[in-house]
């Protein structure tokens, strides 16, 4: 397995991506920003014309953003979660409920206009591939030694690729870094929001399946200890939400207005912080779900201490 990292414009920084020689071809997974330096490192490290699948372990820019690219360079097949496909599909739908969501939460439909320009300016989402398949129905993977595990709660459709003992995890589980979840509408529906702290409970089960596999994460050099890595995340997302605690109840622009005092003003940074405030503010509500799922993947007693102090017993 050979890591890839490329620089990009974006706030994560510098992004990785991997390929690995599987019978008799090359496997990518992930490709990199659609910069011209994502460019160039994927002509100067990776064998296009050798190149079979490449699996993208969910469609944010930086991970997925030079699938065209590649398919103009190479006859590989792309490998994207169900879910992205929808979101491809139903893109002005999408938006559109986004709008709709956001008015729920004290935005006015200038505000959505405003960040969908923001989406556009900062390209966001760049063209769709044009031609993919989904993973899920790609039955060919498990005869080249890749399963996969969907783990959602970044965003709807992360997937950690297995191979050997490496596992790519995307933005799942990254070191010391709390990737906030982003607030979406819900795929499969299109009539609520998609709930990123409960499937986010629930992937847990999936996560410490990967503990005793390399892990090969989509940002920072190294994760050398899934447990370390929930934990981090646990304990912030913790320790961020009781910062609401005097906040509930308020519509989220009031929160976001009195926590940045009005010096927060580029239409995406605030979607960023409301997407990780809706998150905190569903755990305030249900922290027991967390707890439950901590406890019965062995990893509470880290936490229980913060929890017993920031909560009553009524709320745990």
């Amino acid at each position: 397995m050979h890591q890839h990292t490329v620089q990009t414009p974006y706030i994560v920084g510098e992004v990785h991506f991997y390929s690995a020689e599987i019978g008799g071809g090359l496997v990518l997974f992930d490709t990199g920003p659609p910069t011209p330096e994502g460019e160039a490192c994927l002509i100067d490290e990776v064998d296009l014309k050798r190149l079979k699948y490449v699996c993208i372990t969910h469609c944010h820019v930086d991970h997925y953003g030079l699938a065209n690219f590649i398919l103009q360079q190479s006859d590989a097949e792309v490998l994207i979660p169900r879910r992205d496909a929808i979101k491809f599909h139903r893109h002005p739908d999408r938006m559109k409920q986004m709008g709709e969501i956001l008015a729920g939460y004290g935005f006015d439909e200038n505000f959505a206009s405003q960040l969908r320009e923001s989406f556009d300016r900062n390209k966001v989402f760049p063209q769709d591939p044009a031609r993919f398949r989904i993973v899920e129905e790609a039955d060919e993977l498990n005869s080249l030694g890749i399963t996969y595990l969907p783990c959602p709660g970044h965003s709807q459709s992360d997937m950690v690729y297995l191979l050997g003992d490496a596992a790519i995890t995307g933005d799942i589980l990254l070191r010391n870094i709390f990737q906030a979840p982003l607030l979406d509408i819900n795929l499969e529906t299109f009539s609520d929001r998609f709930r990123n702290y409960d499937v986010y409970c629930n992937s847990l089960f999936n996560l410490i399946k990967l503990r005793g596999h390399r892990i090969m994460p989509g940002h920072r050099t190294s994760v050398k200890s899934v447990d370390d890595a929930l934990i981090f995340y646990i304990r912030t997302l913790v320790e961020r939400a009781v910062q609401l605690l005097p906040f509930r109840g308020q519509p989220v622009d009031r929160i976001i207005h009195q926590l940045f005092k009005g010096r927060l003003t580029d239409p995406f940074f605030v979607y960023l912080k409301v997407s990780e405030i809706v998150f905190m503010l569903d755990f305030l509500e249900n922290p027991a779900l967390l707890k439950s799922s901590l406890e019965q993947v062995g990893l509470f007693d880290t936490v229980s201490e913060l929890y017993e102090t920031i909560f009553s017993e009524e709320l745990v």
